[in-house]
């Protein structure tokens, strides 16, 4: 027997050392092995190697989340949801509540009781810090978001307010935003977005669920579009645009478009024949009696909310409707185009692709089906071969 042992352990001294394969190897890091013609790599093989962050999807299919050790994941207080690189790393989902502060790439702000609804509360605040000098943005996604809705005459946000600050602007937001996004410019390293959620007393039911996500400058946003769109096809709502909703006031974006390859223009149409409902809110405008009882189209200078749609040339803008094509910026009233013109579609070929949303902050009281807001349906259309 011992002989046996001295034999094996003469032939592992005697044999040269095997190449180590790391699976996460760079190949500009490899030294010749003297006495065998191969390489290796001048480190040994981590059994518990930290794959490279990136997104995975968690093993519900539901959320995001980043591919990173298992014990990492632990102690950074994220939770596994699956396995990611090859078996070799976890899908670790962060969350977060009231009084938190977040510093993942992505993190699941959600209300104390999630999934359930949260009621009896004042107030929740959340502090959000940049993870990398690169992070140039944090988008917000309104995966499910249902606070108490605004005043119904005004559109203010009275009894709950999500704010959120930290960057060039403030967003204001109440009443029902689910499947809605937003983008938040944070430009130098110790720049802090805070979350203020100010609840009111009344017995509200609340649901939120917002994927807080870091953009590197790489992967921004143009500048000045607090939501950007991708696709050829797609919706764009104004905030709050429910069935029982209202638009909300004082609100003061752009909804950009990406312009997809091969595309040239776009055409904008009603999700449906009321999805285009506001009020001039002015309150010196007079409309004429057309003697016919319909209600007169409102000047483009009598939007004090509007949505602004660039148009193809500025040599067919006209103060108001003079009949089929002529071109007009701003939109407000009862339709989007002139009444009684079906199917109503708007093209564009103006680049960037962008729609302005100007609602004031001091609105005149009018009802709230008058100031439904905008649902719009969009399609990119090819250029002209």
């Amino acid at each position: 027997m011992r002989k046996l042992c001295f034999l094996l352990l003469e032939f592992i001294t005697a044999t040269p050392m095997l190449p180590n394969f790391d699976i996460w190897n760079d190949n500009n890091n490899r030294v010749a092995h003297p006495e065998m013609n191969i390489s290796r790599l001048p480190k040994v093989l981590n059994f518990f190697p930290v794959p490279v962050e990136e997104e995975c999807l968690s093993n519900d299919q539901r959320r995001k989340g980043i591919c990173m050790n298992a014990y990492e994941c632990k102690i950074e207080g994220g939770t596994s949801h699956g396995p990611c690189a090859l078996g070799f790393g976890v899908c670790c989902v962060f969350t977060a509540t009231c009084n938190e502060e977040i510093h993942n790439n992505i993190t699941y702000f959600v209300n104390p009781h999630f999934p359930d609804l949260s009621k009896d509360m004042e107030s929740c605040s959340l502090t959000v810090k940049k993870i990398d000098p690169e992070i140039s943005q944090f988008r917000l996604d309104f995966i499910h978001f249902n606070l108490g809705q605004p005043n119904r005459k005004t559109g203010v946000c009275e009894d709950d307010i999500f704010v959120l600050n930290g960057g060039r602007r403030q967003l204001k937001l109440c009443g029902l935003n689910s499947g809605q996004h937003a983008y938040f410019d944070v430009e130098n390293m110790d720049s802090v977005a805070t979350i203020e959620m100010k609840l009111s007393k009344k017995a509200v039911t609340r649901l939120w669920e917002v994927r807080v996500t870091q953009i590197p400058f790489t992967q921004r946003a143009p500048v000045g579009c607090l939501q950007y769109h991708t696709g050829t096809t797609g919706t764009l709502k104004t905030m709050n645009f429910a069935e029982n909703g209202r638009h909300l006031a004082d609100q003061d974006y752009n909804i950009c478009i990406r312009q997809e390859q091969d595309m040239c223009s776009i055409v904008y149409e009603p999700c449906h024949e009321n999805a285009f409902r506001i009020s001039p809110n002015n309150d010196d405008n007079v409309t004429e009696d057309v003697g016919s009882g319909e209600t007169p189209e409102p000047r483009a200078d009598e939007c004090s909310d509007k949505v602004v749609l660039p148009c193809d040339s500025e040599d067919l803008l006209m103060p108001q409707d003079v009949g089929p094509g002529f071109c007009t910026l701003v939109h407000c009233g009862e339709s989007l185009c002139p009444a009684g013109e079906t199917p109503c579609r708007i093209e564009s070929s103006i680049t960037p692709f962008m729609i302005g949303v100007h609602f004031g902050p001091n609105a005149r009281e009018a009802p709230a089906d008058d100031n439904l807001g905008m649902c719009l349906n969009y399609e990119q259309m090819p250029c002209n071969v």
